[in-house]
C-alpha cells in the first residue's frame, strides 16, 4: 500500500503542479480503503473529526445514488468543514440541502433549465458568442483569454436569464470571485475571509431581491419574474431561498462554465491531433468533445457529504456522523472506468465522467446550459479563429474549483 505523504486538507497541496496532483490521486486511488484526512483549521469554524476521500468513480456513484445515507444538509456540501449558521442566509441553497426541502425547492426553479427551455436560450447564447469573438478579432492576440472570452459568455446568459442589467455584470462578476477565491491573494484577503464571504453573499442576494420586489409589482419574462411569481401546489420561493439560489446560480454557474471553456481551449492547444480531428467535422465531433472537456476540466473538485447511519459502501464501514469528500476530479481519471485516463480524447465513448456531479437529486441543474455555452463558445471560436492557443494558464489556488484565472491566447 502507498504511503501517504501529502495532506489533501493543506492549502500548499492545491498549489502544486498538475502532475503531482495527479500522481498523488492516483497513488490515493491505489489504496485498498479511501484515506483518512485531518481537516484544516479555519478561523470562523471549529475543526471537524476529519474526513475520508473517495477517489474512486465507483465511490462517487455509489455515495451520489444513496442520498439517505450520505445527506448534504447537515453542514453544508460545498466545504469540508461545517458551515456557521450565519452562512446559511447567503449559502444556504438547495446544493446544502436534503429532501423533502431540497425536492421542493428544485421542483420550483427546475422549470427554467429543462432542454426545452435551454433551447428558446440558445439564439441569446449563440448571438452573445458571436459578439464576444468580434470583439476578441478586433482587440487582437495576446489578451486574456478567461477574462475577455471564458468568462463573458456565462457571466451575460445568467445575468440576461435573471434579468440583471448589463451594468451590473461587473458586480456579479467581481463577487464571485471572492466567493470562490479560495486560498488565492488574488480574490481573497486569507485574513479576513469570513468577512468577505458574507459581505460578497449579501451583496449579491441584496441585488436580487431589489430585482424580485420590483418583479413582484412588475413581472417581465426574466427568470427572476418567473421564481418570485411561481406557485406549485401552493409553494412559493421566500425571498432569502430566491438570493441564495442566485448566489448558487451566478457562481456555479458562471464558474464552472468559464473554467471549461478554458481548460478546454488549453487542451487543444496542448493536443493538436485531437484539434485538426475536431476541425475536421465540428459539427459532428464537438458533442464528444465537449464531454471530453468538462471530464479533464472538472471544474468543481469536490462535494462533501455526512453518514447518516453505520453502513458499509463497496466493502468499506462507515459510521454515522462521518464525513466523506467525493472527489469527482479524481474520480474522472480513475483508471478502472476510463481507458488512459490523462489522455484527451474527442472520441471516448463511453465517457461516463462525473463533471456535472454523481447521479441522483444533487446531479447539477445547469448540465444542459453549460453543455450548450462551451458547445457554441467554441463553434463560433474554431470556424472564425480554427489555430487560436491558449498559453500558460495561470491556475486559481483553490481545493474546491479547479480553475484558471488568467490564460493569454494567441491567434
Amino acid at each position: 500500500m502507498s504511503v501517504i505523504d501529502f495532506d489533501l486538507s493543506a492549502p500548499e497541496f492545491w498549489a502544486r503542479p498538475m502532475a503531482e496532483r495527479e500522481e498523488a490521486f492516483r497513488r490515493l486511488r491505489e489504496l485498498d480503503k479511501p484515506a483518512f484526512f485531518e481537516e484544516m483549521e479555519i478561523s470562523f469554524a471549529p475543526k471537524g473529526p476529519g474526513y475520508h476521500a473517495l477517489v474512486r468513480h465507483a465511490d462517487i456513484l455509489e455515495a451520489s445514488r444513496n442520498p439517505e445515507l450520505f445527506c448534504s444538509g447537515d453542514g453544508g456540501a460545498t466545504n469540508i468543514p461545517d458551515m456557521p449558521a450565519e452562512f446559511a442566509e447567503y449559502f444556504g441553497s438547495m446544493i446544502n440541502m436534503d429532501d423533502p426541502r431540497h425536492a421542493r425547492l428544485r421542483r420550483i426553479v427546475s422549470r427554467a433549465f429543462t432542454p426545452r427551455m435551454i433551447k428558446q436560450f440558445e439564439a441569446d447564447v449563440e448571438a452573445a458568442a458571436a459578439r464576444i469573438v468580434d470583439d476578441l478579432i478586433a482587440r487582437g492576440p495576446g489578451c486574456d483569454f478567461v477574462t475577455e472570452v471564458a468568462a463573458r459568455l456565462p457571466l451575460k446568459i445568467i445575468c440576461d436569464m435573471m434579468g440583471i442589467p448589463p451594468g451590473d455584470y461587473r458586480f456579479v462578476f467581481e463577487r464571485s470571485n471572492r466567493i470562490l477565491g479560495g486560498f488565492d491573494p488574488e480574490y481573497t484577503d486569507l485574513d479576513n475571509v469570513a468577512t468577505q464571504l458574507l459581505t460578497a453573499g449579501h451583496e449579491l442576494q441584496q441585488l436580487v431581491q431589489e430585482l424580485a420586489a420590483h418583479r413582484a409589482e412588475h413581472p417581465t419574462d426574466d427568470l427572476t419574474s418567473a421564481l418570485v411569481n411561481a406557485n406549485i401546489d401552493g409553494e412559493r420561493l421566500t425571498m432569502q431561498e430566491l438570493g441564495s439560489f442566485f448566489i448558487l446560480l451566478v457562481v456555479a454557474g458562471n464558474e464552472t462554465t468559464r473554467n471549461a471553456i478554458s481548460y478546454g481551449l488549453r487542451l487543444l492547444t496542448k493536443n493538436p491531433d485531437q484539434r485538426a480531428l475536431l476541425l475536421e467535422d465540428l459539427p459532428g465531433r464537438l458533442p464528444g468533445a465537449v464531454e471530453e472537456i468538462v471530464r479533464l476540466a472538472s471544474p468543481v473538485n469536490f462535494m462533501r457529504r455526512k453518514v447518516t447511519r453505520d453502513c458499509e459502501m463497496n466493502g468499506n464501514a462507515y459510521r454515522k456522523g462521518e464525513k466523506v469528500v467525493l472527489y469527482y476530479w479524481s474520480a474522472n481519471r480513475d483508471e478502472r472506468v476510463f481507458d488512459d485516463p490523462l489522455r484527451f480524447d474527442i472520441t471516448r465513448d463511453p465517457n461516463p465522467h462525473v463533471g456535472f456531479g454523481g447521479p441522483g437529486p444533487h446531479f447539477c441543474l445547469g448540465a444542459h446550459l453549460a453543455r450548450r455555452e462551451i458547445t457554441l463558445m467554441f463553434r463560433e471560436l474554431l470556424t472564425r479563429l480554427p489555430h487560436i492557443e491558449g498559453g500558460r494558464p495561470d491556475r486559481l489556488h483553490s481545493h474546491f474549483i479547479n480553475g484558471i484565472k488568467h490564460m493569454e491566447c494567441t491567434f
